[in-house]
């Protein structure tokens, strides 16, 4: 069986546009969190928290989307180009994850 590498171990360059970016995304995420427990410790309704929880999963599959497009073009085309297939593999992996 194939041992998956530590992600820790490689590093992807990222324009300061798409860092930027990146960053904003997960800014928000932290800050709809943040919110979800302070819903929690004030005893809110149920139903009005599972909504935050919504919304902070729509935000965590879009920044995904934004991320996964990107290595997408910039990575795997790349391999790709250079006659390897490793990152496809890798990716049809991810994908698999994704959808359960």
């Amino acid at each position: 069986m194939e041992k998956e590498q530590n992600c820790c171990c490689r590093t992807k360059p990222r324009s300061e546009k798409e860092s930027k970016d990146l960053i904003h995304r997960l800014n928000r995420v932290e800050g709809q969190i943040r919110g979800i427990r302070g819903m929690v410790e004030q005893d809110a309704y149920c139903i009005d928290i599972i909504n935050q929880v919504a919304a902070a999963n729509a935000a965590l599959n879009s920044f995904n989307k934004l991320l996964l497009s990107e290595h997408i073009r910039t990575c795997v085309t790349e391999d790709i180009r250079d006659g390897q297939n490793e990152k496809m593999d890798e990716l049809v992996r991810t994908m698999q994850k994704l959808m359960k």
